[in-house]
């Protein structure tokens, strides 16, 4: 069938994209940013220089690259229109969050948490990814403004979107650094919760009387 196939095509994709960013993010760890090449990952992971620049168009992308404005716009479809913006975004940071990194293995983060680590380290610690970070970082924002968008009746509305995604965002940014700091000894999603907190009051990511 047409849609199996479809289906089954784009499972071998994602499959392919996820092992090749892994082999890059393990070289660039291991040898530097700078002194691995696209072709290096590329023998690494058994395809041709083509088959990544396919999946990543650039080498930053390699690290960049991955499903978190999806999982956020999806978490704020799901959140109550009534709830305030920054309630609404900043419980879908922490929970994807909490999707993304996958928990923890006992005092240590899993698997996908121990990648998600590296790959940030790798963003702080080299200079071409910081700059791109910037781009990710307001893709990531529009992402969360386009999510709100179904809700807006008020001309001022994406500019409420705009302001509120951008504060969040900022407290998100102050959890994931200290998350690397700590060598993800903490739950990330904790570490948002708190920042979140600082930010904007416990009521904000739901431990107020708001949920009582």
């Amino acid at each position: 069938m047409p849609d199996q196939h479809s289906t089954l095509r784009a499972q071998r994709r994602a499959d392919t994209q996820r092992a090749i960013q892994a082999h890059a993010v393990r070289l660039f760890t291991e040898r530097g940013y700078d002194a691995t090449t696209v072709t290096d990952v590329a023998e690494a992971a058994g395809v041709s220089p083509m088959t990544v620049y396919r999946h990543f168009p650039t080498k930053e992308d390699l690290v960049l690259i991955d499903q978190h404005g999806r999982l956020v716009a999806e978490r704020i479809a799901a959140t109550p229109t009534t709830q305030p913006l920054v309630r609404r975004i900043g419980s879908a940071l922490i929970d994807s969050a909490a999707t993304l990194t996958g928990g923890r293995d006992g005092d240590a983060p899993t698997a996908n948490g121990q990648f998600l680590l590296a790959r940030l380290r790798l963003m702080i610690s080299t200079p071409a990814l910081r700059a791109k970070h910037l781009d990710n970082h307001y893709a990531l924002q529009q992402a969360i403004v386009a999510a709100l968008a179904d809700d807006a009746t008020d001309p001022d509305a994406p500019f409420h979107a705009q302001a509120a995604a951008s504060a969040c965002l900022a407290a998100m940014h102050t959890a994931l650094v200290r998350w690397a700091e700590e060598d993800g000894r903490s739950e990330l999603s904790d570490l948002i919760a708190k920042a979140l907190a600082a930010a904007f009051g416990d009521d904000i990511v739901g431990t107020g009387p708001a949920d009582a």
